[in-house]
């Protein structure tokens, strides 16, 4: 699904090895379902920790990216808390909460399947340009002042 999702239109590797499904992205919201791996858990068998930051990240990207679909974000910083073991399949639910021209403020949840919340994260993302899907190159990634619109 994350070829052809409305709006998302790019292709990242690592999101595609873990199975996220977008399930959600509009108006500043976003849902991503995930059911872990066996090579995606730790040594308690539950979801690594790593995984679900992962998808607590993603989620709250596509939450932001929801209301500007053109642009691209970087993360700036990314707070997580871990509240109990995710076990089986997860779902996580990402909300924009503030926008400037170039910044973004957001959280997500991951719930398990009894609607337990498992992890929970806020963020702060850059809105960057997007380059054209199928042009990926070894250069890092431009965010300099140049490349980014002012408030």
């Amino acid at each position: 699904m994350w070829d052809t999702a409305v709006g998302f239109g790019v292709d990242i590797p690592f999101v595609k090895h873990l199975g996220f499904e977008l399930t959600q992205f509009e108006g500043g919201h976003s849902e991503i379902a995930y059911t872990a791996k066996p090579e995606h858990l730790n040594s308690f068998s539950v979801t690594h920790g790593g995984a679900l930051m992962t998808l607590l990240d993603v989620s709250m990207a596509t939450a932001a990216r929801s209301q500007v679909p053109e642009m691209g974000v970087v993360t700036i910083e990314m707070k997580t808390t871990f509240m109990q073991p995710a076990i089986g399949p997860l779902v996580a639910r990402g909300e924009l909460i503030h926008r400037s021209v170039t910044m973004a403020f957001t959280q997500s949840t991951v719930f398990d399947a009894a609607g337990l919340k498992c992890a929970h994260a806020t963020g702060t993302f850059k809105f960057v340009k997007r380059l054209p899907t199928g042009t990926r190159t070894s250069n890092p990634l431009n965010t300099t002042s140049s490349n980014i619109p002012t408030d």
